[in-house]
């Protein structure tokens, strides 16, 4: 399954194309929508997440409720648009082609403005900001909720929770439960302790009032996942390499970690791996689940476990020191309207990121035709493992 984006933060709409999605997919708006209210409601975000009620319209590729296998192509409209039409205006002698704003020459830090510039030659930093803003991942939410939708059908579920904001830290193993889950998908934080939330909230605050911004962590677990999927042959096909590339995909993330693995290096092989028993009822199994379930770049059966770690937003305050791109001169960086922390909104885009990249392998092993075909054989390759 291929996707690809479009659109600017302040455009009219993003748009995305999935090609090669199964036919046969019986596809429900409700959950898509759903899906995206889920990235949108976090506690942190700007005030633009009361002005947009992202909706999915649907343009091709589902009939009467149905993928047909033909590219699904869909549009999430910006009810902002309405307050940037002129500055956004793409005809050259349009209502608004007079009125393009204040240009924008102060390039923030750790953004995307400065090289951006650079790269493609812009007059004013406008042309870059509106691509590179994180904006562009509703229409990766979308995208997600279509893979999930396939997954579902398999028996694979994914979930995610926030592991750090700032100083405040929630770092117990928890047993998925459906108590759990519903207490992180209460909490504003996506934290699973109330009291460990709170204070995630706290911290955000407090930096709202200073002027600046937070990063922090999440974790994504998918579960259900067969052994297999993946392969060891060639490097691009390692299904490690492929989530951890679409996790460092996300904006701000800049460290991604396969279940232990930040404390591998400190660790012995005896102290580290899994080890492997077997029990008839259970076939294969591991006490422990250190590395992540992935092993020689295939999944190994157990829990797909990632950890993403994100830096501060960017867009602060305060500002930052840096350097006028026309004059040359210190100035402080510009200050668009921006998120204190993103943190939660990020842990459902990575929910999206890593269904993309399991039905991905899903279709490579089983099939991406049509979803009858897929189930087939992915039941008689479960079949296959209970007989092992």
């Amino acid at each position: 399954m291929r996707f690809l984006t479009a659109g600017e933060s302040h455009g009219k709409c993003l748009a995305g194309i999935i090609d090669d999605y199964p036919s046969g997919v019986l596809i429900d708006i409700g959950y898509l929508n759903y899906e995206l209210k889920r990235r949108q409601k976090t506690f942190g975000r700007s005030e633009r997440m009361s002005i947009e009620d992202d909706q999915v319209e649907i343009i091709s590729g589902v009939r009467k409720g149905r993928s047909i296998g033909s590219p699904i192509s869909f549009i999430i409209r910006n009810k902002d648009w309405e307050n940037w039409k002129d500055i956004m205006e793409i005809n050259p002698e349009g209502p608004g082609s007079g009125n393009s704003g204040k240009k924008l020459l102060n390039p923030r830090p750790g953004h995307a403005d400065l090289t951006g510039f650079l790269k493609y030659r812009s007059g004013d930093l406008r042309d870059v900001i509106e691509r590179s803003s994180a904006r562009e991942t509703a229409a990766r939410v979308c995208t997600g909720a279509f893979a999930k939708t396939v997954l579902k059908l398999l028996g694979i579920n994914i979930l995610s929770y926030v592991t750090r904001i700032g100083k405040k830290i929630f770092s117990e193993d928890i047993t998925i439960t459906d108590k759990i889950l519903k207490e992180i998908e209460k909490s504003e934080v996506r934290c699973p302790d109330k009291k460990v939330s709170l204070q995630m909230k706290q911290e955000i605050k407090k930096a709202e009032k200073n002027k600046d911004s937070l990063g922090g962590s999440f974790k994504v677990v998918a579960t259900g996942v067969p052994p297999g999927l993946g392969s060891y042959s060639q490097w691009d096909r390692r299904i490690d390499g492929k989530i951890a590339g679409a996790f460092m995909s996300i904006p701000s993330v800049k460290g991604v970690e396969i279940g232990e693995g930040f404390n591998t290096a400190k660790k012995t092989g005896t102290h580290f791996h899994d080890e492997i028993y077997y029990k008839k009822s259970d076939g294969f199994y591991r006490k422990k689940n250190r590395a992540g379930g992935i092993e020689g770049g295939m999944t190994n059966g157990a829990h797909v476990v990632i950890t993403a770690y994100m830096k501060p937003i960017p867009t602060t305050g305060k500002g930052l020191h840096t350097v006028n791109i026309k004059s040359k001169e210190d100035v402080v960086s510009l200050k668009e309207r921006s998120d204190i922390c993103a943190v939660p909104s990020a842990s459902i885009v990575g929910e999206s990121m890593i269904s993309i990249e399991i039905l991905n392998s899903i279709q490579e092993k089983f099939g991406k035709d049509n979803i009858t075909e897929i189930l087939e054989n992915y039941n008689n390759y479960k079949r296959y493992l209970e007989k092992v």
